[in-house]
């Protein structure tokens, strides 16, 4: 009875402290209190539920997007749609909140319909998470070529958005690797769309952001898996020493995976892997496993030593190996969520739910992380990288930044180099605190975003968007996009992406 005493005692504590300073407060100053006492246990019960209701949604779903559709065009189509998927249970940071006055079409499909290793394809749902598909895959010998990071990344968002991860320098991003899309239009009819069929709208749906039609399934390749990524370890000083090292090693087909950890304006880490099934027991590590370091702080310290390493990382853990960390994000919720007593006591139930963290901030907290806390990725033509380094660090100077490279496909759509051929690129991940003096987010986000459009970059839109409507389209290309919409009715049945996105639009 004394540890239950003793528990009941420390609540009643913690409620009359709360009573007393107020919970806004506690929120705001102390967010790590609420996350390790209440959104850890709740994310892990909701894991549970959202598997027990992915699986009755499975078994007893009737009401099927295109009799949806139907039913709202009957109805005198008198409001945009859009998915009706909580704006919360999405990874983005950014608060839908069109979805309180449109019409919310249910699109409960999360499941993986097949797996097909002779034509190398799986077809999904599009709520399939990438935790859903690096479970079922590795587990049978194939993966995908480009697997986004973090576990609750879904189908439908890097394809209606976009996805990268560290081989796309070799498979391009998340659109690149599917092979066909089935969606509902506007009128309810159904279409299955490929390269060589209804060409047009296949390349038009990536970045569209739902408002071209609703998908319901997607063709995506898959390759055969080996146990272990033989990662390579290289700390590098001097923008140009980095910038050369990184863009040689993009350029090496035979890496499977590039990556590069920024640490300040000269200090990186640049990290190479290839698949294999051989590893060194000495050098194993299991990176994954919850009493682990945060990887970020792993990788650090090989920079703090200046030595180079080599590691045998389970290809599972290495695809997830931010995860746990929100790559850094959650050093700022929980400052000693990396000390090895919290990782072994506790470290089985991190990270928090992104969704719970959303749905928990409140407004206030809302409002302060949007002026004192960036999320952004910029894609810019790998050439421009030392310039954009540059313009990052004067501009908001966050730190770590994510270095990802990327192969850029010469193909229609809203996306795609400027000349006629194929380009490698960068995504620049900035994710954190601005340490720039007088940071003011709006002003600060047009200049970057200013950058980019000039050097035939473009800004990933899960993120804050602050350019105008001119400038939105400067740097997409949307021939193609608003071609489409007019051809499928979609000016009367959805909202314009930048409509949907850019904080212009929404304020």
């Amino acid at each position: 009875m004394e540890p239950a005493v003793s528990l009941a005692v420390c609540a009643l504590l913690f409620l009359l402290w709360v009573r007393v300073k107020g919970l806004e407060f506690v929120l705001i100053h102390q967010r790590w209190v609420f996350v390790c006492l209440f959104l850890l246990p709740l994310s892990l019960i909701f894991d549970i539920y959202y598997y027990v209701r992915a699986w009755v949604v499975f078994k007893l779903s009737t009401s099927v997007p295109p009799l949806q559709v139907r039913e709202w065009k009957e109805q005198g189509s008198k409001t945009f749609m859009c998915t009706g998927r909580p704006g919360w249970l999405t990874v983005s940071l950014r608060v839908g909140k069109y979805k309180k006055t449109h019409k919310n079409i249910m699109i409960n499909l999360m499941d993986i319909l097949e797996v097909d290793t002779k034509k190398q394809i799986v077809r999904v749902e599009p709520l399939v998470t990438m935790g859903q598909v690096t479970a079922l895959l590795t587990s049978i010998g194939w993966t995908l070529p480009v697997l986004p990071e973090l576990d609750d990344l879904t189908v439908g968002g890097l394809i209606m958005g976009t996805g990268i991860e560290s081989s796309s320098h070799k498979y391009g991003l998340f659109q690149h690797i599917c092979t066909a899309y089935e969606l509902v239009l506007a009128d309810g009819s159904f279409v299955r769309c490929t390269p060589s069929e209804n060409s047009d709208l296949f390349y038009a749906v990536p970045w569209s952001c739902g408002t071209l039609g609703f998908l319901v399934a997607a063709e995506i390749r898959i390759i055969p898996a080996k146990k272990y990524v033989r990662l390579r370890f290289e700390p590098v000083r001097g923008l140009e020493a980095i910038c050369d090292k990184f863009t040689q090693e993009s350029q090496r087909q035979e890496n499977h995976f590039v990556e590069g950890l920024l640490y300040s304006l000269d200090e990186a880490v640049i990290m190479t892997g290839v698949m294999t099934d051989e590893a060194e027991p000495s050098k194993l590590n299991s990176i994954g496993n919850y009493y682990k370091p945060w990887f970020f702080k792993h990788v650090e310290n090989y920079l703090k030593t200046n030595r180079e390493g080599l590691e045998y990382i389970p290809l599972r853990h290495y695809y997830h190996r931010h995860t746990r960390s929100i790559f850094w994000e959650l050093q700022d919720i929980i400052p000693f969520g990396n000390n090895p007593v919290f990782r072994y006591l506790f470290g089985w139930m991190v990270p928090p739910k992104i969704s719970l963290l959303k749905l928990t901030q409140g407004e206030t907290l809302r409002k302060l992380y949007e002026q004192h806390h960036v999320v952004q990725d910029m894609l810019v033509p790998m050439k421009c990288l030392s310039q954009a380094v540059h313009t990052f660090h004067s501009d908001i100077h966050v730190y770590p930044i994510w270095l990802c490279p990327f192969i850029l496909p010469s193909q229609p759509g809203l996306v795609h180099p400027k000349g006629d051929e194929a380009e490698l690129y960068v995504d620049i991940g900035a994710y954190g605190e601005p340490r720039v003096k007088h940071f003011e987010a709006r002003s600060c986000m047009r200049q970057l975003e200013k950058f980019v459009r000039s050097v035939h970059g473009f800004q990933m839109l899960y993120a804050d968007c602050y350019m105008s409507r001119e400038e939105f389209w400067e740097m997409f290309d949307g021939s193609l996009y608003h071609r489409l919409r007019e051809r499928l009715g979609c000016q009367d049945a959805f909202p314009e992406v930048y409509d949907k996105i850019c904080k212009a639009a929404r304020h």
